[in-house]
């Protein structure tokens, strides 16, 4: 069944990763402000936990906000083993948008000798290591946290041997004093951010489809659905897979390419791979915002 028509007026409750601070709660406010919602907006811890509140609702009333693609890290593993499980419930993806991603240390030290432990989660420790290299010694401990924002948080006056990475948005929003700004090994890093909803997004003319699907163990079989997006001259941005977790050497598949589902070359190759697949899932036709 088609989804309804992007109507994001009845949108009442919106999900985000939190806490407060993270950058995932800075998106949340890009969606806000690009679609003029009317909601209250709820942090949950993980994103698979989003994912269950998204099915237990199971309402027009409900969406939520998750980072899906880090331009250093890559995909975010546990949101694309979690998007195919939407099918039922008939969430998409109506809505993208990328932020850049600017690290600082935070903390109260005066001088980084003062800095024995920098903590925050393990993508930011992981996208700042050659500056805490260059900066710290070996003996420099390395705490992870559930968030950047948690990390920021967890810092008081009174320990000014323990710093944090994150964003200056962030230690602004909890008055916590910027070290060093832009402390990022790579200087263009940036996050996208995929908005769900039980809509379908208008066509504008500069969509991107995402399609999940699942094959039959057999020589060639991703081969012929890649060859009908060729022959229909539909574009494709990104291909992964992963475990179907249902059967060993079984997997399911995962591919961005430009067009909306309402175009008639993206039918058509849709009414030729379906035949072909075990599983189909379109998870939605939608354009960047913000």
């Amino acid at each position: 069944m088609m989804p309804e028509v992007l109507d994001t007026s009845r949108i009442r409750k919106l999900l985000f990763l939190g806490p407060r601070g993270s950058y995932s709660d800075f998106a949340k406010n890009i969606f806000i402000d690009s679609f003029k919602l009317n909601c209250v907006s709820t942090n949950l811890k993980s994103i698979s936990s989003i994912i269950k509140a998204l099915k237990d609702e199971n309402s027009e009333d409900i969406a939520a906000v998750i980072p899906i693609e880090n331009s250093i890290e890559g995909i975010v593993r546990e949101t694309l083993d979690n998007l195919s499980s939407l099918k039922k419930e008939g969430f998409k993806i109506i809505a993208e948008t990328t932020m850049g991603v600017e690290h600082a240390l935070l903390g109260f030290a005066k001088n980084f000798s003062d800095i024995k432990v920098v903590r925050s989660h393990p993508q930011a420790l992981a996208q700042c290591k050659k500056f805490l290299q260059e900066h710290f010694p070996d003996s420099l401990i390395e705490e992870a946290t559930l968030s950047t924002s948690a990390a920021i948080r967890s810092l008081v006056m009174e320990e000014p041997e323990v710093a944090a990475i994150g964003s200056i948005d962030c230690a602004e929003m909890y008055d916590i004093p910027i070290i060093e700004k832009n402390i990022n090994d790579e200087i263009n890093n940036q996050t996208r951010f995929i908005l769900l909803g039980k809509f379908m997004s208008p066509r504008t003319g500069y969509d991107k489809t995402s399609i999940t699907f699942s094959t039959e163990n057999k020589a060639g079989a991703l081969n012929k659905i890649l060859t009908i997006l060729e022959e229909y001259n539909i574009n494709m941005s990104y291909i992964d897979s992963r475990p179907s977790k249902k059967e060993l050497g079984e997997y399911v598949f995962y591919i961005d390419f430009a067009g909306h589902i309402l175009d008639e070359d993206v039918r058509c190759a849709f009414e030729k791979i379906k035949p072909l697949v075990k599983m189909f899932y379109v998870i939605g036709s939608y354009h960047a915002v913000g």
